[in-house]
């Protein structure tokens, strides 16, 4: 009796923090979508747009300035969900090891290098915009790609050691099944690397990142040091079979088509608009807010597609690391570990798992590879 009772109010400390991670995200996505509408709607844009212009000869230093205000504000705006989602949350149910200064400083330092990165895309854009009126979607569709590949190629080596320390995996023992696994699928692999995600949460995690000369396994710290050999060689497995099974390239490819597809329709309701709210034209600063709106209604649309592609792919995945280690028992400890560490849903609403979740949920995880071995246990 006493059992069920902790183990129904573990169940319901679950759900309530799954539920509240959601509720909050989806505050955040409606917030940035109202001021972006308001922007638009309230004719704010378009005052803005021509205070700046008088401000700068140059259209790109004009802008710069404008497409940072919009974002200082969503940020602010957004600020007190972040800090509650990322910080007071984390710390109610005892998942997070930052102070307040730490994790101000690692939100700040994404927020530069978002931006960072997000600048030469943004003034690539504008170029296209501007020279090539009638296919700018085509061409930020080319640029978005050649990007894409450049931070798949770079980040690992660059970009993730910016918020993490990395090390050689040491444990002889266990790099010698990683290998051992590696011999066996006839793959070479450029580095396999333990990060300290302890610095900012119990939770664990593992990847596979990088392409060609940088691809690497990556496992964090909080998983070698609450997991047993077996069950890392089975997470390992995992993340070998999105490796077979290219799921990297299949994913850019996929996020490549849908980005030009989504690029295509966008610009034909965004010249439609630009007429309807009475813009000067399609590179007019005031009607960016109004691009930026339909691109986030594509991406909204678009989300329980690729997280079904997602759940797809991670369950590919788990039966080739079945298949590789034919070591069921430590899978589903695996997966029930990874549920308690990362306070995981293991059976969540059915809708909600489809719109929401980009992996399948623990209990799907174990029932789809019983059903597709035969296993009984």
């Amino acid at each position: 009796m006493e059992g069920g009772l902790i183990n129904n109010e573990t169940d319901n400390k679950v759900k309530s923090y799954n539920k509240t991670k959601i509720a909050i995200s989806l505050l955040n996505s409606l917030f940035i979508f109202l001021l972006l509408a308001y922007f638009v709607f309230s004719g704010l844009s378009k005052d803005f747009a021509i205070y700046i212009n008088q401000l700068f000869d140059n259209a790109y230093l004009s802008l710069i300035l404008f497409v940072s205000f919009i974002l200082i504000v969503e940020t602010i705006i957004t600020f007190p969900l972040s800090l509650y989602s990322g910080f007071i949350l984390e710390h109610k149910y005892n998942l997070s090891n930052q102070t307040f200064i730490q994790w101000l400083i690692e939100n700040i330092k994404s927020f530069l290098l978002g931006f960072i990165i997000f600048l030469p895309i943004l003034l690539a854009f504008y170029y296209i915009v501007r020279n090539y009126q009638s296919f700018w979607w085509f061409w930020i569709g080319v640029v978005i790609f050649i990007f894409t590949i450049l931070l798949a190629r770079l980040a690992p080596v660059i970009i993730f050691p910016l918020f993490y320390k990395f090390y050689p995996l040491e444990n002889e023992s266990l790099k010698n099944r990683i290998m051992n696994l590696c011999n066996k699928t006839k793959i070479q692999i450029k580095g396999i690397f333990t990060f300290n995600l302890s610095k900012e949460t119990k939770k664990a995690n593992a990847g596979f990142t990088g392409i060609g000369k940088s691809k690497r396994i990556i496992i964090s710290d909080t998983l070698l040091n609450n997991f047993t050999e077996e069950e890392i060689e089975v997470v390992f497995a995992h993340e070998l079979g999105h490796y077979i099974y290219h799921h990297i390239w299949i994913g850019m490819i996929i996020s490549t088509i849908l980005t030009f597809i989504g690029l295509y329709l966008v610009s034909i309701v965004y010249s439609k608009l630009i007429i309807y709210f009475q813009f000067n034209s399609i590179d007019d600063l005031a009607a960016l807010p109004l691009l930026a709106l339909l691109l986030s209604i594509y991406g909204i649309i678009l989300l329980p597609l690729t997280n079904f592609i997602s759940r797809m792919n991670e369950r590919k995945a788990d039966s080739f690391a079945i298949k590789l280690t034919n070591n069921f028992p430590a899978f589903k400890s695996t997966m029930l570990k990874l549920s308690e560490l990362n306070l995981s849903d293991k059976s969540p609403n059915k809708i909600i798992e489809i719109l929401f979740y980009s992996h399948p949920s623990i209990n799907n995880r174990i029932k789809y590879i019983k059903e597709k071995f035969k296993i009984n246990d």
